[in-house]
């Protein structure tokens, strides 16, 4: 009898391991669930399911990625906040504009001549 397998698989490879201690699961332990999964949810009968725990077992195979995981387990990515933006304010009066040009330029410069290169063709 095969069971169907659900469409949204969670995102826990230790769930879809069935290691209920997490973090605290040896390589040893994530080896031997990995490998009792795939004998009741072999590749020939059950595609999907073997897909999920693969997948599920390559994250947690090598130290280094069950480190990873563990770090994203235990604190995940902020979730970006979806705003809309303020609108604008584009009521500017010329006084301002003139002031800001000011402060940020030099308007009073009067070597601008020494910059000015003639181009002809």
């Amino acid at each position: 009898m095969t069971t169907p397998a659900p469409q949204n698989p969670p995102l826990d490879p230790y769930a879809v391991l069935g290691l209920s201690q997490g973090t605290t699961a040896t390589l040893d332990e994530i080896k031997q669930a990995y490998f009792t999964l795939v004998r009741a949810y072999p590749p020939e009968r059950e595609p999907e399911a073997f897909k999920r725990i693969r997948a599920a077992y390559d994250r947690l195979k090598t130290p280094e990625k069950k480190l990873e995981t563990d770090m994203t387990r235990l604190e995940p990515w902020p979730e970006p906040e979806l705003q809309p933006p303020a609108p604008l304010d584009l009521s500017v009066s010329p006084a301002d504009v003139i002031c800001a040009a000011r402060a940020l330029s030099d308007l009073s410069r009067t070597d601008w001549r020494e910059d000015f290169h003639e181009v002809r063709l």
